[in-house]
């Protein structure tokens, strides 16, 4: 699940919080860091639950019209298409999915989540691509996969309600949204075209853990220590002047680039001036760019 560039993301977050905050504790921080790991897939399983709540939505409003006195020709001849779609009905046959989704909260169940889920189901109600869907005859879990694809596509990019309550949930989780809904698009890609679940592993590879780890780890050992090559490399700058975000950035790139001897050096500076670009100043990219590849 965690990419490489992620996961130097996390590593950075976690170093410059704990240079902001004086932090001397090694286990303190690379506990911190498999939490933020953690964090990804708990965002990602719970995204993943969209289909079942907007399912369960769906057969709750049949069973309400269903009961009506007199309910009217659609509500007694519902169309069940999405509300017994094979998507959603794969996740629920997945008792470990479903069981660590219901263990860590990881449900559309409280109140405010279902008002966000009955919101985004009637505005799907409005979507030609989604009524198209409804009005063809046939039923598969492809057909299926492909509208959710295009649920996750489209209905969540600046979503300022999605990202306030997924904050208000988890620190984490708003950063990462972005990555999740991509992991979850090639999810739904494989279902479609395996007709299998296949929930990914936290990290893509298996020395992911240890990059992520080391990394960090290697990073805030030497700090002092490439904090003071950073001071006799740079002319005509006071080191107070510095963005705390780039000597963090740099720091990082040196430790990666003497402790990852396998990683190619061009590789190691282009993803630390890419985070820059994010998480720094304007100009910081080019800061980057520059120093590191002097000192490295």
């Amino acid at each position: 699940m965690l990419n490489r560039r992620l996961i130097r993301i996390k590593a950075f977050k976690v170093l410059y919080s704990s240079v902001c905050s004086s932090s001397t504790s090694l286990r303190s921080i690379e506990e911190e860091l498999l939490h933020a790991c953690e964090e990804t897939r708990r965002l990602y399983y719970f995204m993943l639950q969209l289909p079942v709540a907007l399912s369960r939505l769906a057969n709750e409003r049949i069973e309400l019209g269903l009961k009506k006195f007199q309910p009217t020709e659609e509500e007694k001849n519902p169309n069940r298409k999405f509300a017994d779609n094979a998507l959603a009905a794969m996740l629920r046959r997945n008792d470990i999915y479903m069981t660590f989704c219901e263990s860590q909260g990881l449900l559309w169940d409280g109140e405010q989540w279902m008002a966000y889920v009955k919101k985004l189901f009637a505005r799907l109600l409005q979507e030609e691509y989604f009524q198209k869907y409804m009005a063809s005859p046939t039923s598969s879990l492809r057909e299926d996969c492909a509208l959710f694809s295009r649920i996750y596509q489209q209905e969540f990019e600046d979503d300022e309600d999605l990202e306030q309550m997924l904050e208000d949930a988890s620190l984490y989780w708003v950063d990462d949204l972005g990555y999740v809904l991509n992991v979850i698009l090639r999810t739904l890609s494989i279902v479609k075209s395996k007709e299998k679940l296949d929930l990914p592993p936290l990290f893509m590879k298996d020395d992911d853990r240890d990059f992520a780890r080391e990394l960090l780890v290697h990073s805030f050992a030497h700090y002092n220590e490439y904090l003071e090559m950073v001071k006799n490399n740079i002319s005509n700058w006071d080191l107070d002047r510095l963005v705390v975000t780039d000597i963090t950035l740099i720091i990082m790139g040196i430790a990666e680039a003497i402790r990852f001897d396998s990683i190619p050096v061009k590789v190691t500076i282009n993803e630390y001036v890419e985070v820059s670009k994010f998480y720094s100043t304007q100009n910081s990219k080019v800061f980057v760019n520059g120093l590191l590849d002097r000192l490295i």
